[in-house]
Formats: C-alpha cells, sequence, structure tokens
C-alpha cells in the first residue's frame, strides 16, 4: 500500500504546488507592470503545465524515458477527450462563440511536427532545437497579437480580477511565499509520484511507458480537468476549448523541448503504431468545435469520455 500512498502524496504535492507557483507569479507579474493578458497567456500556461515538465525531467534524470514521453502524450489525449468531455457530459460546453482556429492550426502543426520527429526514432537535442524554436516563434507570435485579440477564448479578460489567482491587493510576503512553496513542492511532488509510479508498474508487470500513458497522464491533467468542471459548472466553459489547446501545443513543443536538452528520449514502437496516432485523431475531432462553431453537448461529451477510458483500457490491456 506504501507506494499507492506516496504516489497519490505525490500527485497532492504537484496540484497544491502547481496552484500556489500560478498565483505567486501571476501577483508577481502584475506588480511588476505586465499586462494581465500576457501574464495568461505565458506565466499561468507555463505554472499550469510545470508538473508535466518537472515530472519529465525526472523521468529522463532516473532513467525512465518512456514514462516522460507516454506523460505527454497520454495527458495531450486525456486533455481533449476527458477535460472537454467530463464537463461536457455535466452541463455543456458553449463553445460556439469562440474563434480559435489559428491556435487550433497551430496545435495541429505542432502535433504533426511532433510525429514526424517521433519517426527519427529519438528525441534528442537536434529534435529539442526544433521544439524550442518553433515554441519561441509561438509565444512571441502570442504576445504580438495579444492586444489585438481579447476576445479570443484561450485569453483571459485584461482585467485583474479575471485572470486566474490574481489579487491586486496581495502583499509581497504572500507572493514571495506563493513562489517558494511552489518552487519547493513541485519537484518534491513529481519525485514522489515518478518513483512510486514506477513501483507500482514493475509490481504488476506493466512498462513505465504504459503507467505514463495511464496513471501519470491522468494525475497530470487534473488540474485542467478541475478548472473545466468548474467553469462548466459555473456556466462559463466557452474558455475551455482554448485552454486545451494551448495547453496541448504548449506540452509538445516545451516539455519534450527542454527534457530532451537534458537527455535523449527514445520513442518505443508502440508509441509509433499506435499512441501518437490516438493523439493526432483525438486532436482532429475538434474540428467541428473550432471551424464549424458547434457546441460540445451532452451527447459529445458521452463520445469523448467513453473513447478515453476505452484508450485507457486498450493501452493496459
Amino acid at each position: 500500500m506504501t507506494p499507492w500512498l506516496f504516489t497519490g502524496l505525490g500527485l497532492l504535492i504537484l496540484l497544491l504546488g502547481g496552484d500556489a507557483l500560478v498565483k505567486g507569479a501571476v501577483n508577481l507579474s502584475l506588480r511588476m507592470g505586465i499586462p494581465a493578458l500576457i501574464v495568461s497567456l505565458t506565466i499561468v500556461a507555463f505554472g499550469t503545465s510545470a508538473p508535466e515538465l518537472l515530472i519529465s525531467v525526472n523521468a529522463v534524470l532516473d532513467n525512465k524515458p518512456g514514462l516522460a514521453l507516454g506523460n505527454v502524450v497520454g495527458s495531450n489525449t486525456a486533455n481533449i477527450l476527458l477535460v472537454l468531455g467530463v464537463p461536457a457530459l455535466l452541463s455543456g460546453l458553449h463553445t460556439s462563440q469562440c474563434d480559435t482556429r489559428k491556435n487550433y492550426v497551430t496545435m495541429l502543426g505542432a502535433t504533426l511536427l511532433f510525429i514526424g520527429l517521433a519517426f527519427r526514432g529519438v528525441f534528442d537535442f537536434f529534435a529539442a532545437i526544433v521544439l524550442l524554436a518553433v515554441l519561441a516563434y509561438v509565444l512571441w507570435d502570442a504576445l504580438r497579437e495579444a492586444r489585438n485579440h481579447r476576445r479570443n477564448c484561450s485569453a483571459i479578460s485584461d482585467n485583474e480580477e479575471d485572470v486566474e489567482g490574481a489579487d491586486p491587493d496581495m502583499p509581497w510576503w504572500q507572493i514571495s511565499m506563493f513562489l517558494f512553496l511552489g518552487l519547493l513542492g513541485l519537484p518534491l511532488g513529481a519525485d514522489l509520484l515518478v518513483d512510486n509510479a514506477s513501483i507500482i508498474a514493475r509490481s504488476f508487470g506493466i512498462s513505465d511507458t504504459v503507467i505514463g500513458l495511464t496513471l501519470v497522464a491522468l494525475g497530470t491533467s487534473l488540474p485542467e480537468l478541475a478548472t473545466t468542471v468548474m467553469a462548466a459548472l459555473r456556466k462559463q466553459a466557452d474558455v475551455a476549448l482554448g485552454n486545451v489547446i494551448g495547453s496541448n501545443m504548449f506540452n509538445l513543443l516545451a516539455i519534450i523541448g527542454v527534457t530532451s536538452v537534458i537527455g535523449n528520449i527514445p520513442v518505443a514502437q508502440s508509441f509509433v503504431q499506435f499512441d501518437l496516432w490516438v493523439m493526432l485523431a483525438a486532436s482532429l475531432m475538434l474540428i467541428p468545435f473550432v471551424f464549424f462553431k458547434q457546441d460540445i453537448g451532452r451527447a459529445w461529451g458521452i463520445a469523448l469520455t467513453g473513447l478515453y477510458f476505452a484508450y485507457v483500457a486498450v493501452v493496459l490491456s
């Protein structure tokens, strides 16, 4: 039972650490005079993806590269099928008014680039340079256009109170405390989760790759899932589609890009034959909602959620 308890503890520390880091980073940036919209497009995106980044880096350092790649591919699949599916199942997602076409096309391009690099058989320093260069361009373009697209679904309004965790009256000591807890909690939680998830995997005869695609990927997608469910319950779920698109793009470009600088990530044949194509197929399922202005209703919620659990069942089998 101990590895299960420590896995749960690691996940809890990751969630709390990620939340603290986002709050601290948002308020630090706003106090320094950086516009809230830009903060939401950069620092918040990085903060919510920090658990995936820390887990992937730790996995490579611990010589478990399959877990790192499985974490990213599994998280992207879960973000679309589960993070959008569960809220849609609860109350529907009213995404028809969102204009996420440009960001979606960029995400698809990043997905195809990622798959192309995977066919080389390894994510190495060359792949890292390519991914990080594309990420730099995407961030530059987002910052350049941020002020002209304030109503974009993936962006948050330029009012401080609309940015998650923003408090214009937060004192400096509290900002410092949030940053310290976040920077302390994320590596600690990542280490606990990776080590004990691997112990569980070995005890069941499951590979690190499979545990990364399922348990770890699901765990690191919980912050996005919790946020989207709360938005759906508050009838504010129209932002969910853009948030998922941005998160997936960041996962592909930044997390594997940074991790590949630290160490090579071999690509198992199972990824090339199955998992990468599932991730791409899930991404293509967003076309009706992005280009044809359809809402993600309950029927779609049932379909997306069912497909995710079917995928997990296939992976575990």
